[in-house]
């Protein structure tokens, strides 16, 4: 359960049942390696001694975002209905006995178990009122950055927590959270939200906040399986992605355990970007914006690195990890000196900073800039980001070394610790997006015009993708001089996909070479990049039905919260169906909208307000292999180029401006306005 600020993790048996509590916004942060991780705020225990050994059944519903328990042990019936707020820092739990015989209860707040490397402070108590309270806080020398987070719980019980549920009565315990970040008084504003909450308006609200989530976009597909790992995807993002300063950690905001695997911090290359993915062509950018606030928040970072490491003034390189408010994760410490002093060896620390020889980590935060900015063209949006983007087109600018007539990439690694390689594949897709992205948003804010003329001098001149052969296949090589494949990832078609410079309008052998590279790899469920690889294989028009096969089999590969089985990674995957389905039904990739070209064709589906490439909201469905009526709303009234979706016949186009009109031919371009919605036929 999550409301974008908290998430709350169910575990436990029947007879001890635990909440764990967590925060986007709770961190032990200091810059130094293995010291900066997201912290558990809290634990919230349910203990029924009667029900040992019960039988249970836990069900979660996304439609309103409650998840609803049953515990049988004889004559004994528990009920258990939860949700957390999405409109509040409140956490509702139901609890009624419909068995025969009373159930007996304890509740209980307890602190959570810290890393008992570092100490934190901690204040706990009962108010005259019976709320029970936390806070605990890291405020010493120890810190960068003091943090502080709080919670409070009430219910109708005895002193000690104990309660006995009559068959037929019920108990609903209540809890609230806060933040020093987000209150001047955390304890407080939890202790007296925890005593304040109207239920009945607290549900309304919350019911209402998650069925507009729902209506920004939706499918319908004929497989249970897929479209069940469609929502819960988009359901946890939901859950764990609205605070505008703190994004999810790489579990999510469920943090159970001190440290968590990785520090949970936001890693550069790749694990931090991918779950937002999704987001954009879901038209779910409140969840996809939290991004944004760490990255910006890491440019002095990224400028002093560029400098020290690589003598280039206002450039912008990034190390391997970061996380929220300026801190990186990453940064060399005495522990880490101690414990592996050999990672000094060969490049992979440079001036105190985490690199495995990569390069590319700055190139790869602006992915998710460049797809928000593309998918919504927000000049606002893109005001707020352009220092970082131009900072990152201005280390590459000079960074790149010209030899001949192209402009060539020495001492970068493809994967990490490959130090030393030249001209690695990813690095080659991601700089000429960086450079793309620069010129377009330089261009609508209507600044920096000389840059702009560099940027597309070096774009144009970059090396090409190398090359090799390779099971009697042209296929990419993932570095013209040093590593050529890999046994695993999907370094080797990052430039496809997310850097998105190749596509159906691609060069046809460019686009064959990245065929044969798909069906080389088959990394349909790769323990790095699965959440690339699927939609690079739409973009380059890999068979639709290998696709979808591939696709149902990754979407039983999966645990009940959606995460990949076999993955430590966390939310990474939570992208790969919703971005892979929205990509094979409305592809709007290389300035062309595309409907169903990647889907297949014996299968009837639909969707709702898929957002593409040029702040297009777009609306069909396909059956018996044709496709219906199609809807699109153009928010800033850009140019529309849409391949013609009923091939071989005319198209008539109802407009906001002109009326009825009609286009004939395999392309339709028309000149749409803000605003506007336009209906083909």
């Amino acid at each position: 359960m999550g409301n974008g600020f908290t998430g709350v993790a169910i575990g436990g048996n029947p007879d001890h049942l635990v909440f764990y509590v967590s925060r986007n916004d709770f961190w032990r942060l200091k810059s130094a390696h293995d010291e900066t991780y997201p912290l558990v705020l809290s634990r919230i225990a349910l203990e029924f001694p009667s029900l040992e050994g019960a039988s249970y059944q836990v069900d979660q519903r996304l439609y309103d975002a409650t998840t609803t328990g049953l515990f049988e042990k004889g004559d004994r019936r528990l009920s258990m209905e939860t949700f957390l707020a999405a409109t509040e820092d409140v956490l509702v739990v139901n609890l009624k006995s419909e068995g025969k015989e009373p159930v007996e209860g304890k509740v209980v707040l307890n602190q959570a178990e810290p890393d008992v490397r570092f100490r934190d402070t901690r204040e706990e108590g009962t108010t005259p009122e019976g709320i029970r309270y936390l806070s605990r806080e890291y405020n010493d020398t120890s810190v960068e950055i003091p943090t502080k987070a709080a919670a409070a719980m009430w219910a109708k019980v005895a002193e000690d927590g104990s309660f006995t549920l009559e068959p037929g009565k019920s108990l609903t315990v209540i809890a609230a959270f806060s933040s020093d970040f987000k209150s001047d008084d955390c304890l407080r504003t939890a202790i007296n939200k925890s005593k304040s909450v109207v239920l009945n308006k607290l549900r309304k609200a919350h019911e209402d906040w998650w069925k507009e989530y729902w209506e920004k976009s939706y499918v319908s597909i004929p497989d249970p399986d897929i479209e069940r790992q469609y929502y819960v995807s988009l359901y946890g993002m939901a859950c764990c992605s609205r605070d505008p300063d703190f994004p999810p950690p790489l579990f999510g905001t469920w943090i159970t355990q001190e440290p968590p695997w990785w520090m949970a911090d936001y890693h550069l290359n790749y694990n931090f970007m991918a779950p937002f993915y999704g987001l954009y062509s879901a038209n779910r950018l409140e969840q996809a914006d939290t991004y944004d606030a760490p990255i910006l928040a890491s440019i002095p970072i990224g400028e002093f690195y560029s400098d020290k490491v690589c003598g280039i003034p206002g450039g912008i390189m990034l190390p391997v990890g970061i996380g929220p408010l300026g801190i990186e994760t990453t940064r060399w410490s005495d522990y880490m000196e101690k414990n592996h002093g050999d990672w000094r060896e060969n490049g992979n620390i440079e001036a105190g900073g985490m690199f495995w020889g990569q390069k590319s980590n700055s190139a790869y935060a602006v992915v998710n800039l460049s797809m928000r900015f593309y998918h919504s063209w927000d000049k606002d949006y893109a005001a707020k980001v352009y220092p970082f983007v131009k900072g990152v087109a201005t280390f590459w600018e000079n960074y790149l070394t010209k030899e001949g007539d192209r402009y060539v990439i020495y001492n970068d690694a493809i994967h990490e610790g490959t130090v030393g390689t030249m001209n690695p594949i990813a690095s080659l897709g991601l700089v000429r997006m960086v450079f793309d992205t620069a010129s377009d948003m330089s261009e609508l804010l209507g600044v920096d015009e000389d840059k702009r003329s560099v940027w597309k001098e070096r774009r144009s001149h970059l090396a090409e993708f190398p090359l090799q052969e390779r099971d009697g296949k042209t296929v990419f090589r993932y570095t013209e001089r040093g590593v050529d494949w890999w046994p695993d990832n999907t370094l080797g078609l990052q430039q496809v996909y997310p850097a998105g410079q190749v596509g159906l309008a691609s060069d046809p052998e460019l686009l064959q070479v990245a065929w044969n590279t798909v069906d080389v790899m088959r990394r349909w469920k790769d323990f790095n990049g699965t959440n690339s690889f699927f939609p690079a294989a739409v973009r380059i028009g890999y068979p639709a039905d290998s696709i979808y096969t591939h696709l149902k089999e990754y979407s039983l590969h999966t645990y009940g919260n959606g995460f990949q089985k076999d993955n430590p990674h966390g939310d990474e995957n939570w992208s790969t169906v919703p971005n892979t389905i929205n990509e094979m039904m409305c592809m709007g990739h290389q300035g062309i909208v595309r409907l169903f070209q990647g889907w297949p064709k014996d299968k009837d589906a639909s969707f709702h307000r898929i957002r593409v490439e040029g702040a297009f909201l777009v609306s069909s469905a396909i059956k018996g292999g044709t496709i219906g009526e199609v809807t699109l709303l153009s928010e800033k009234g850009r140019d529309l180029t849409m391949l013609n979706p009923w091939p071989g016949r005319s198209v008539i186009i109802a407009t906001p401006d002109r009326g009825t009109i009609s286009a004939q031919g395999d392309t339709i371009r028309i000149k749409t306005v803000p605003g506007g919605t336009y209906r083909f036929n």
